[in-house]
């Protein structure tokens, strides 16, 4: 019975040791494992099974993209101006062994290696370049600190900036400038609003004046045309009653030839149409020398009448 009870505490501790050995990777990670304290291998994503007292896990990288956000650094200007600049870092660990073995405290490494990148940049530049220049020094920093730190296992994809923060009174000076520069845009901006107003208005009122002259020089135009029409057809008029008249007048005169009328006859038809002449408004009518011998024609034809 002791001899079991033994067996199955062996069994169990065996069974213990063997779970407890059991190592899950998770995704994006890395394990560096040493055997009897030397590099063995690294383990990646998955399921292995460590060699208890004999096996130990050196070191656990994640292979996911990283971010460093730095304190802000102070540094000196190339004109002297101090400032303290932060910096973000992002990065990934692309070889896990010697991210292990390449440096004691990589995070910390690296803080220090952008910090005295920092300042190497910033001394080679004035103040006012500084302030406007920050893709480029963003350029700068990540081209040193990435080709420093690839002993280290890490590939750094980008540096960035977060803050840049000059002297007080320096601060003062850029926000009076700043503002000084907004006032003048906002000036600029009114008297060119103003300006396009007056313009704008102008060009109204012209508009309006040529569209008056249009509308004047059009009526214009139509009262002349109506004018002309009204005396087309007045002309017209008189016209056809001139030529109705010498219609009538020839028809009676084509009559009277037809019926065989003489000289006598005529001038009788002449004296009727003096005698509808007088009857009118006039107060003195002159005779004209050719009708004076009616007077003789009608008491002759009134004596032939009389014998007929």
């Amino acid at each position: 019975m002791p001899q079991l009870i033994i067996t199955l505490l062996v069994i169990a501790i065996v069974l213990l040791l063997i779970f407890t050995n059991i190592i899950v990777v998770p995704q994006e990670s890395a394990y560096v494992i040493e055997r009897l304290g030397r590099y063995q291998s690294t383990w990646n994503a998955g399921m292995h099974l460590k060699i208890p007292f004999i096996d130990r896990i050196a070191r656990k990288a994640l292979l996911k993209e990283q971010v460093a956000d730095f304190a802000p650094q102070p540094v000196i200007t190339k004109d002297n101006v101090t400032m303290q600049i932060d910096s973000v870092v992002y990065f990934k660990i692309f070889d896990p062994r010697l991210y292990a073995y390449g440096v004691e405290n990589p995070i910390m490494a690296m803080e220090n290696l952008t910090a005295t990148t920092l300042r190497n940049i910033i001394g080679d530049m004035e103040l006012d370049a500084t302030l406007t220049s920050r893709e480029a020094i963003n350029s700068e920093m990540l081209k040193t600190i990435d080709k420093a730190t690839d002993p280290w296992g890490i590939k750094v994809t980008r540096v960035e900036l977060k803050n840049i923060q000059p002297p007080a009174a320096i601060r003062e000076s850029m926000e009076k400038q700043m503002k000084a520069e907004r006032e003048k845009r906002a000036a600029i901006l009114t008297a060119e609003g103003e300006k396009q107003a007056m313009i704008l208005t102008a060009e109204g009122q012209k508009e309006s004046a040529v569209l008056q002259a249009e509308a004047a020089k059009q009526a214009t135009i139509l009262a002349a045309e109506a004018q002309k029409e009204k005396e087309i057809k007045e002309a017209e008029g008189k016209a056809a009653a001139i030529r109705a008249i010498h219609q009538a007048t020839a028809d009676g005169l084509k009559a009277m030839k037809e019926a065989g009328a003489d000289e006598a006859v005529l001038r009788l038809k002449s004296l009727e149409a003096f005698e509808a002449a007088a009857n009118g408004q006039a107060t003195k009518i002159i005779i004209p020398s050719e009708i004076q011998g009616i007077a003789a024609l009608a008491a002759s034809v009134s004596e032939t009448l009389k014998k007929d």
